[in-house]
């Protein structure tokens, strides 16, 4: 079981065709930016996409950010030349798209692996698997597990529901799906991030799937807009009295081990390992961005 948690409340997409996006990216204040070499780039321009990409990460200095590429599946040509375009870039996250079965995403990091080897200086890649098919959702538990790298799962609603005519708009769907993928990544210790939501001008509908998804455990969403962003690190932030919660248990679990009690009441409500855990992992989100409750 791993326990890397990638702090992602926002990851906003970037095309890797539009070179004129990169530095308003830069200046935004999502705490991830996916540059995205797939579904976002025309075949006739993933060489460009390419050329410009490692062109920006080239001379990037450090920026506190997350740094993600949405590379092509594997299989294609398109992956094999992103990994050689990549091979000695800053970057932190490759997101693995239609990531179908265990043997695949082997196949994926084994290849990533030997271009590391090829290039020592280079730090070792997470990687954030998609999930977006049918076969992919049933095997999410395996999946989250199958590699130390694979440190989240992203799911991908346009690629899952359409194909079937689910409507986007479907609660029930949608929550069927978050809670797959998010006890799948809770078995392995991994976060769970929510999709793309694809009707930017609609900010109450992201904001609504923003609080569903933080319900269901998720550790961030998807950004498609800069509108999004402040929206996504708003929710996916605890909120004062989460915080105040949190920081009581945890001073309540250091007298309580003190003296020996694994489990004990705190305003009336029974506190034992699990409570204990989360509690210290709001602490922690708290303290990173410096909220005070």
């Amino acid at each position: 079981m791993r326990t890397t948690i990638m702090v992602m409340r926002s990851k906003l997409f970037v095309p890797a065709s539009r070179p004129e996006l990169f530095g308003k990216a830069l200046a935004c204040a999502a705490d991830a930016l996916s540059f995205d070499l797939e579904d976002a780039v025309a075949q006739s321009r993933k060489a460009e996409a390419r050329a410009n990409l490692t062109a920006f990460l080239r001379d990037l200095p450090p920026t506190g950010k997350t740094i993600v590429v949405r590379v092509n599946a594997f299989g294609t040509a398109e992956f094999e030349a992103d990994l050689v375009a990549l091979a000695g870039l800053p970057v932190d996250v490759i997101n693995l798209p239609m990531a179908q079965d265990e043997d695949t995403v082997l196949q994926a990091i084994a290849a990533i692996e030997r271009g590391e080897v090829c290039n020592p200086a280079v730090r070792p890649l997470k990687i954030l698997l998609n999930i977006e098919t049918f076969r992919a959702l049933r095997k999410a538990a395996r999946l989250a597990s199958v590699h130390p790298r694979v440190t989240g799962l992203q799911i991908g609603y346009a690629d899952l529901l359409e194909p079937c005519g689910i409507a986007r708009s479907d609660s029930a769907a949608l929550a069927h799906i978050r809670l797959a993928v998010r006890l799948a990544a809770a078995e392995a210790g991994i976060a769970a991030y929510d999709g793309a939501f694809a009707a930017v001008t609609d900010v109450e509908g992201y904001r609504a799937e923003c609080k569903a998804a933080k319900r269901h455990g998720f550790a961030g969403k998807s950004c498609i807009h800069p509108s999004q962003i402040t929206i996504a690190n708003e929710i996916f932030m605890p909120d004062a009295n989460e915080i105040a919660w949190a920081r009581k248990v945890v001073s309540a679990a250091a007298n309580a081990e003190a003296s020996g009690i694994g489990a004990y009441l705190l305003d009336g409500q029974m506190i034992d390992k699990p409570f204990l855990e989360r509690a210290r992992a709001v602490v922690a989100l708290a303290g990173r961005f410096q909220t005070e409750a």
